[in-house]
């Protein structure tokens, strides 16, 4: 019986591969290691780290390449010439998103960051237009802005001078700017919802991203996984929680709407609903206002925090930087006022600061899979329609034809000879063409606002010496996480 059984396996095996030979050769997809039937090239991804396995197949098979991640056909893209060329040259072509199940299957391809087609158009359409008229880039979310960092400080302040963990106060302050779009309301940091919304998101963010096999199989298998008990069903709890905190916050909304002036994203979203409810082909539903809210509260949040908390890390590891930041901050802004959106133009060298800490944090590492959406011809080869897309933003950010020393932290690859910012091409920190982050304007006020206000306020200091302090990413996955580290914070005067 065991013999049949095998012979069975073989004949299947080889008939597998037989098939995914030809279809590779008829499609003159690029080139890439062979794989092996069901599994792909699974077994050939370094276990903590599928960048290092990317790495070192871009070193053998070139800057585009395919690999297969179960039955999942996706080609690799890897250096900035072949990203951007992708991304902005061949924008329509490689604007589709493909999907990674254990961020997006409960999704169902609702929501903006991971829909398709119609329904990402009217949505992120809107979304954009809603921004706008909130006031991106303008006065209104300045303030919002400047208001919760003057929070943040006041609960800095609390610390006295003792070490403590930075990631809670900081992801703090910046949920509240998301929350205050949103929902039209900030929370206090103490306040039980809040916290409670910390947590589930947290878990929910290290859950998704740690290099455990259940993760993985549950992105290669996730029907056949969804029978099988494991750490998924807790991801999808803490999803769920969160989704009914968003529930409850559309609901209080709802109670006091008036679709003549709606106040926060919630409020334009439903006099949207509304204004549509006759037509058709509309996608605004509370579906797809509730899993929207749910990819802009991830995204707005997780990816500023921890930039932030990088940026932290990398002034206690190099204090002359600090002290560079300091004195163009006492120049230009001085003590006597909060920092404003217009005081970047005046000062390079902090701008060049948050640039480099984007670059070297390099928060998502692998950029979010996107997909062709027609058969076609890219660097030679043929690449299908429906194929996976990973253009690598990490290979982008340290791509050594770009920048000199790229494992360096150094400013000033974004200073010219007169010390003023220059555009630096191979820096696609919010990705590009168009699946760019739509949520790029209100990041960088967030980013240069909370970070001057910090930094206005109060030097750094770190209870360990600063050649110990270690800048390496505790995991990069889909996201570069630091590890966690304490710091003081000492008024300054």
């Amino acid at each position: 019986m065991v013999t049949i059984f095998l012979l069975v396996f073989l004949c299947v095996s080889c008939i597998f591969l037989l098939s995914w030979k030809s279809r590779r050769v008829n499609a003159l997809l690029p080139p890439g290691p062979t794989p092996l039937p069901i599994l792909g090239n699974i077994l050939q991804l370094d276990q903590g780290s599928q960048l290092k396995t990317f790495t070192k197949m871009s070193e053998v098979y070139g800057p585009v390449f395919t690999v297969y991640l179960g039955m999942q056909r996706i080609v690799v893209l890897y250096g900035y010439d072949t990203v951007r060329e992708a991304l902005v040259d061949h924008a329509e072509a490689f604007g589709g998103r493909g999907q990674f199940p254990a961020f997006s299957r409960f999704l169902n391809e609702r929501g903006i960051a991971f829909s398709n087609g119609e329904r990402w158009k009217q949505i992120r359409r809107f979304t954009l237009t809603t921004l706008r008229d909130f006031g991106m880039g303008k006065r209104s979310i300045e303030e919002k802005i400047q208001e919760e960092a003057l929070c943040l400080v006041e609960e800095l302040n609390k610390t006295q001078g003792d070490p403590f963990d930075p990631t809670l106060p900081i992801s703090q302050a910046v949920a509240n700017i998301i929350c205050s779009i949103l929902f039209g309301k900030r929370f206090e940091y103490n306040d039980g919802q809040f916290l409670m919304l910390r947590k589930l998101m947290t878990e929910r963010i290290l859950l998704g991203n740690i290099p455990k096999t259940v993760v993985k199989l549950y992105n290669l298998f996730p029907g056949i996984m969804d029978m099988i008990p494991g750490m998924h069903y807790k991801m999808a709890k803490s999803s769920l929680k969160i989704v009914d905190f968003i529930n409850e916050r559309i609901k209080i909304n709802m109670a006091s709407l008036d679709t003549s002036a709606p106040q926060n994203y919630i409020e334009c979203f439903l006099a949207k609903m509304e204004q549509e409810k006759h037509n058709p082909s509309s996608e605004f539903s509370t579906k797809n206002l509730n899993m929207t809210i749910f990819n802009i509260l991830f995204a707005g949040i997780e990816t500023v925090s921890v930039t932030l908390r990088y940026g932290l890390l990398f002034l206690l590891k190099y204090p002359q930087i600090q002290e560079k930041v300091h004195k163009e901050i006492d120049v230009v802004i001085g003590q006597g006022r909060s920092p404003t959106v217009k005081d970047r133009n005046q000062m390079p060298y902090t701008e060049a600061v948050l640039n480099e800490i984007q670059r070297m944090a390099d928060v998502v590492p692998m950029n979010l899979p996107h997909l062709v959406t027609q058969d076609t011809h890219f660097k030679g080869y043929v690449i299908p329609k429906g194929t996976y897309v990973y253009p690598v933003l990490n290979s982008v950010h340290y791509d050594k034809q770009h920048h000199a020393n790229p494992e360096e932290f150094d400013p000033g690859r974004f200073l010219d000879s007169n010390g003023c910012l220059k555009k630096v091409e191979a820096f696609m920190p919010f990705s590009a063409g168009k699946r760019a982050c739509i949520g790029e304007g209100l990041a960088r006020m967030e980013l240069f606002l909370v970070f001057t206000t910090i930094l206005q306020r109060f030097t750094l200091t770190s209870p360990v010496p600063p050649e110990k302090i270690n800048i390496a990413p505790a995991s990069r996955n889909i996201m570069s996480i630091p590890e966690q580290y304490q710091l003081s914070v000492v008024p300054r005067q």
